[in-house]
């Protein structure tokens, strides 16, 4: 079952800024970043937090990598920072969440909480041989941190989609179209899935529409199967939801591609024992 916990106090910024692009911010602090593995190292643009929110916020999330997935990815620094204002108004009637497309450079890192309409989560810049994300700490849910983490990674993953996972899980895309499934894991890959419905009669055809669809798919199942393998998650039920035989599929086919670290389990029934970690 997934945990309410409560929001991460309000916390004050060390350096003296009001209004700074994500991109100006990323380039001055991504150098004082602290490793936390090969891979990712982390900078709090605020006074020390506690080890409880480090442990939540990046050691958790980090240790439960696939580690095919670890080595996949470029270095990663992770920036926590009080508030993300985007450039533009969100519309008030869109509650999705955002994937990492629609986050912009445009965004700015800011002290005060921004106006209604205007606060994000969560952005992204990308240097020669590194990816910087930036994470809104003040008033963040870690579950809503982790998804937004992990949907970064798989779109970082599905970039350099190895040729063994494309086909395999696209062989099971093409499988469901053939037997109608409806429904998809979240609202990316049910908008794409809606567009290939409405514009190919032949849906496993290979086209750019089906690729699409394939690459938004992966990306959310993908997101799902990392926080599933961090975190007991619950997964939202609804008219647009993929059955969860179906969603039991895709997982079962990222684990045997991705296998969970060592010590880790994704479904209950895959315990085991007291050393196995979720």
């Amino acid at each position: 079952m997934s945990t309410q916990r409560e929001p991460v106090p309000a916390i004050p910024v060390q350096a003296s800024y009001s209004r700074v692009s994500v991109g100006q911010f990323a380039e001055r602090f991504r150098g004082e970043a602290i490793p936390i593995s090969n891979t990712f190292s982390y900078y709090c643009a605020s006074v020390p937090v506690s080890e409880e929110v480090l442990k939540e916020y990046l050691e958790e999330p980090v240790a439960a990598l696939p580690p095919l997935i670890a080595a996949m990815l470029p270095r990663i620094s992770i920036l926590l920072v009080p508030y993300l204002e985007r450039s533009t108004p969100k519309a008030a009637s869109r509650k999705k969440k955002s994937s990492p497309a629609a986050e912009r450079l445009s965004d700015f890192v800011v002290e005060t909480r921004p106006a209604d309409g205007r606060q994000s989560w969560a952005s992204a810049v990308t240097f020669e041989n590194e990816t910087v994300l930036l994470f809104a700490l003040n008033e963040s849910d870690v579950a809503e941190y982790h998804y937004r983490f992990y949907r970064y990674l798989s779109a970082l993953v599905c970039d350099q989609w190895p040729a063994e996972a494309r086909d395999k899980f696209c062989a099971l895309l093409r499988e469901e179209l053939s037997a109608g499934v409806h429904g998809e894991v979240d609202d990316e890959s049910w908008q794409a899935k809606q567009v290939l419905v409405r514009r190919q009669s032949n849906l496993k055809r290979d086209t750019p529409v089906f690729w699409n669809y394939a690459r938004h798919s992966f990306i959310d199942s993908l997101t799902l199967y990392m926080h599933g393998i961090c975190c007991d998650i619950d997964v939202e039920t609804g008219p647009r939801q993929l059955p969860s035989r179906s969603i039991r599929r895709r997982l079962n086919l990222l684990r045997g591609l991705f296998p969970p670290p060592q010590g880790y389990s994704l479904f209950p029934e895959d315990d085991q024992g007291p050393e196995s970690k979720r």
